[in-house]
């Protein structure tokens, strides 16, 4: 039976969304879709961070979910954190609609991603690619805008 799960962002600006997760098999892609409005055109970086901690903001969530100490990487790299999505694009009116399969991901198992959180960030993710100390850790995304914990749903 397929598993299903969704986060609503929410920041301190404009910023505002909802992902919705879906996993057919503890062994199967999870299908992320919805889509996140308010951002300035271009891309975003997109990760699950590692607590569902936000009583004090986006700052709390701490960093990539990382439960096998790799580097940052791409969705599509072997090294990377669990949480490394890349990054969603938002169009000239402000909405980025998210497609996104993920191979890494899981909404059960030994390190699933409910109870953890989503964050949309301020610049493009660098994908693990920029060259300093800060790209193999956040892939220089920027500031957190928006953010909202991974909760189970029917």
């Amino acid at each position: 039976m397929a598993k299903k799960a969704v986060c609503v962002l929410k920041g301190t600006g404009e910023v505002t969304g909802t992902v919705y997760f879906e996993q057919e098999t503890e062994t199967s892609p999870v299908k992320l879709s919805g889509e996140i409005t308010g951002l300035a055109a271009g891309k975003h970086g997109f990760h699950v961070h590692a607590f569902g901690d936000n009583p004090n903001g986006c700052l709390t969530a701490g960093p990539h979910f990382n439960p096998h100490s790799k580097t940052h990487g791409g969705p599509t790299d072997t090294d990377r954190h669990v949480g490394d999505l890349g990054n969603v694009t938002a169009g000239e009116s402000g909405v980025a609609k998210i497609d996104i399969v993920d191979k890494m991901l899981t909404l059960s198992g030994k390190h699933p991603i409910i109870g953890r959180t989503m964050v949309i960030h301020e610049k493009e993710d660098d994908l693990g690619k920029g060259g300093n100390e800060e790209s193999l850790k956040t892939g220089n995304a920027g500031g957190r805008l928006a953010c909202g914990v991974i909760g189970i749903t029917e």
